[in-house]
């Protein structure tokens, strides 16, 4: 069993990180990923997220199922799924200091990127969907970051808010499966990482109830703003 301080700690990142994810609809990994390194390393929490992610997913998921569009998530969701395997292996045989300098780059720039809000060209073909989903597997294989490419796709192709959320999240739901095959093939379900995600699940209950519950109530262009510094913060910490 971990320390009681390790137990305490993993769950208050799970509280936070899965209010993020309800409220915003992306940043459970984003922001969880950064702080569980610290505690359990790379290899058990690539893994925990991607287990844990479904029991976040799939109530935001219900909750904006109206506004789904099968056609953009049906392509990302095909891309994703070749190239989470090599993500996966990739974690498996790189060296972790690498793995998280990548990680720290892509939290970083992900982050930068959203605070300055270019504004971006419609991209009109849907074929596009399949560059930025083969990015996001690779992504969600190695660290279950798959979000950025998947955002920054859906500001090219202008999707609604309601639409945002809905496509993000029926896109993780189906490919988390596969993430957590691969991950499983690769021997990385150990007992330590269910152990983590079982210490883990009430923060979450209580992250995804309050995110829900007060989604309406928050001012959603500061409470993203306050997110994004928070995570050039926590992707410098990689970096240096």
């Amino acid at each position: 069993m971990p320390p009681m301080p390790e137990i305490i700690l993993i769950s208050g990142i799970m509280i936070f990180a899965s209010f993020t994810q309800s409220v915003a609809g992306f940043g459970l990994a984003l922001v969880a990923m950064p702080l569980l390194v610290n505690l359990i390393g790379l290899e058990v929490a690539a893994p925990f997220i991607a287990v844990i992610s479904l029991f976040i997913q799939i109530p935001v998921l219900i909750r904006y199922r109206k506004d789904l569009d099968l056609r953009s998530t049906g392509r990302l969701t095909a891309a994703m799924m070749l190239a989470i395997p090599i993500g996966v292996i990739g974690l498996k045989r790189l060296d972790e200091n690498i793995m998280l300098g990548i990680l720290g780059i892509v939290v970083t720039g992900y982050a930068i990127y959203a605070l300055v809000t270019p504004r971006l060209p419609e991209l009109k073909s849907p074929n596009w969907a399949y560059p930025f989903g083969f990015v996001g597997g690779l992504l969600s294989g190695a660290y279950s970051t798959g979000g950025p490419p998947l955002v920054i796709y859906g500001n090219f192709s202008r999707w609604e808010p309601g639409e945002f959320k809905a496509n993000l999240q029926a896109t993780f739901t189906l490919t988390a499966f596969v993430q957590i095959a691969s991950h499983g093939l690769f021997g990385n379900l150990t007992p330590v990482m269910w152990r983590s995600l079982l210490f883990a699940l009430p923060g979450v209950a209580i992250g995804v109830v309050l995110g829900l519950s007060l989604d309406r109530h928050i001012d959603p262009a500061l409470f993203r703003k306050i997110v994004l510094v928070l995570l050039i913060v926590l992707g410098l910490s990689l970096l240096f």
